[in-house]
């Protein structure tokens, strides 16, 4: 599968995968700061942003997808940013593709089994009835039912986009994501470890991130740096500038 992105910068090649519902588009700020010394790699990945819709959705198929990306661009040891299920894609791929990256960077997600816990979201998407929505405003009137948080839908509603004048549109592949929600909180796929230099960064009031995690992570990225800013699941949205700066000064490090 031929994936969308988004390329600027030059230098040591970096490439950052969204989270469930998210785009590319979610890390155009942070991808300047980057860009300034690396080449950046926005990615959109399967049944998201602009890149194509499958019936399959699954972690090993997100794995491939990036081997194929990576191989069709000629990039040597990138280095590979993923937030939430692009972590849990980046940290799949660094286990089974460890002499592919450089280094890697984990943005709020474990390598453990995660419960379902996006259905009051799925629903409140579902309610959208695209046929006779009129507005944007209006389809966040229908979510606000489902989901209170007014940043979150505003973050969910750039999935929404006019296919004409009077026709809306999901840039996300509802029906894959439902028949396939359950597998995106599964943990590792493959057997091993990541050697290589691993930084991860948790949002301190995040529910991803609980007490006793650390052997969890420790035991498959032993070289792992753990670091917490104070915010909540979207740390690079919360705390750019904090966010931009730790990453930076680890890559310096590493």
């Amino acid at each position: 599968m031929k994936l969308h992105y988004r390329k600027s910068g030059a230098g040591r090649p970096l490439i950052i995968l969204h989270g469930l519902l998210g785009s590319s588009d979610n890390w155009f700020s942070l991808a300047k700061v980057f860009a300034e010394s690396f080449e950046v790699y926005l990615v959109d990945q399967r049944n998201h942003g602009q890149s194509p819709h499958s019936a399959e959705f699954n972690y090993p198929v997100m794995v491939e997808d990036l081997h194929a990306f990576i191989q069709e661009h000629n990039l040597h040891q990138p280095v590979v940013i993923g937030h939430s299920m692009g972590g849990k894609t980046a940290m799949n791929f660094a286990v089974k593709y460890p002499n592919l990256l450089s280094q890697l960077i984990v943005v709020d997600i474990v390598p453990k089994v995660y419960p379902v816990h996006h259905d009051h979201i799925l629903d409140g998407l579902h309610a959208i009835d695209l046929a006779s929505l009129t507005s944007r405003t209006e389809a966040d009137t229908i979510l606000s039912r489902h989901v209170a948080e007014r940043d979150v839908r505003q973050f969910l509603l750039k999935n929404l986009f006019r296919t004409s004048e009077s026709a809306f549109a999901w840039r996300v592949n509802l029906a894959a994501i439902d028949a396939h929600i359950e597998e995106i909180g599964e943990g590792m796929h493959y057997a091993g470890t990541y050697a290589g230099a691993t930084l991860f960064i948790m949002g301190a009031r995040s529910n991803y991130y609980a007490e006793g995690d650390e052997p969890v992570i420790k035991k498959i990225f032993p070289q792992a740096e753990i670091v917490a800013l104070e915010t909540g699941h979207w740390v690079q949205a919360e705390k750019p500038v904090e966010f931009s700066n730790t990453v930076l000064q680890f890559l310096k490090r590493a």
